[in-house]
């Protein structure tokens, strides 16, 4: 793996994947770029990892974006292949099957909010910001932004947002309802999240969040009839039974997604 990405996972099935260029507040370089492709695509592959959070090494920056100084060397050929890229990457984020979570420990403008979106949840630690901020470099986002943050914020208060390139302080951004959480720690609210999803049916979990992304742009009969194909996965799974048998012994339920 590059020097400018960790990945680690614990006994429980929690992964963490941290950009680790902490220097250039962990901007996305050509280099970077490639090494989170190839690590998401394990993560995908992965069928232990249960949550998957993602943050950035340091106390500056979650992702301050694309590597501008880098990219300045691109002719415009490589640059039209590194914005295919990152797109890709973050797509790939987004098809993740397991809950995934950004911890924004940092500042987090133009792809580094890209990243943060493409993720299920974000929490955020206090006192930075975070924005799509392209237009005031004469770009668009061009790694989701203009369709992600739509539906997650409803189309006006997305454009107002983009066509400002505004940078939200952590406490608007919850109120905006673009983060999950905020506290001191980005991490540690990512870690509580985490710690009650993994009390959860790691089978159920997979197939909840499948139910809701893929219901979530028909209309209400399709997403009922996903919804079901989604739940006739989990009933003749060993996790079903021994929460029914856990509830009647009264104990935690042992899951071992399968």
């Amino acid at each position: 793996m590059s020097q400018q990405l960790r990945y680690q996972k614990n006994d429980q099935g929690l992964g963490v994947l941290t950009l680790h260029r902490p220097d250039v507040l962990n901007a996305i370089s050509w280099e970077l770029l490639c090494a989170l492709r190839d690590q998401v695509a394990v993560c995908a592959a992965d069928s232990s990892l249960r949550v998957l959070v993602i943050t950035g090494a340091g106390h500056r920056g979650f992702c301050a974006g694309a590597d501008l100084k880098e990219r300045r060397e691109y002719s415009e050929e490589r640059v039209a292949e590194f914005v295919q890229g990152i797109g890709a990457l973050m797509a790939e984020v987004g098809r993740l099957p397991m809950p995934t979570i950004a911890a924004i420990n940092g500042h987090a403008f133009g792809g580094g909010c890209e990243l943060a979106l493409s993720c299920d949840l974000r929490t955020m630690s206090e006192g930075f910001k975070i924005g799509l901020t392209e237009l005031a470099l004469a770009i668009i986002p061009g790694a989701g932004g203009t369709q992600r943050l739509p539906r997650l914020l409803g189309p006006a208060k997305a454009k107002e947002l983009i066509f400002t390139a505004a940078r939200l302080s952590a406490e608007e951004a919850l109120r905006y309802g673009l983060v999950n959480r905020v506290g001191a720690s980005a991490f540690e609210e990512a870690e509580r999240l985490a710690s009650d999803m993994l009390k959860c049916g790691p089978l159920a979990l997979r197939a909840a969040k499948q139910a809701i992304d893929d219901g979530g742009d028909v209309g209400l009969d399709e997403g009922l009839a996903i919804e079901q194909a989604c739940y006739q996965t989990i009933i003749p799974t060993e996790d079903r039974l021994e929460a029914l048998e856990a509830f009647r012994e009264k104990r935690p339920p042992v899951f071992k997604g399968c």
